[in-house]
């Protein structure tokens, strides 16, 4: 019996699966991005992947998307990684949605 292989088109297949450590970009692009300035450099842990893919709404509202679509990430920063003076016992965590593009890998 023949089984096709099904082959994902590029941006089908997640980059970063539950537990994976990031670290959000710090890029300074000029325009509206929808990153906030306090999340920019900061280390966390994928959450949660969403589905399905999206288009990037960054590049699309600039009129540049050729219809590409990337995930969105539930990223948790925690709160000692965003503000210097949050207590350093805290389990605290800000849970926040990124798209792909403003992801970096963390090499353990």
């Amino acid at each position: 019996m023949f089984r096709a292989q099904i082959v994902l088109a590029e941006g089908e297949a997640p980059a970063f699966r539950t537990g994976d450590q990031v670290s959000v970009a710090a890029r300074s692009p000029i325009g509206h991005y929808r990153v906030p300035n306090y999340v920019r450099g900061k280390r966390g842990t994928v959450v949660a992947v969403i589905r399905p893919p999206a288009v990037n709404n960054e590049e699309e509202g600039f009129g540049r998307n050729n219809g590409s679509k990337r995930h969105y990430y539930r990223v948790a920063l925690p709160m000692t990684e965003l503000w210097s003076f949050y207590p350093k016992s805290s389990n605290d965590s800000l849970f926040i949605e990124i798209f792909e593009t403003w992801l970096e890998r963390i090499q353990q």
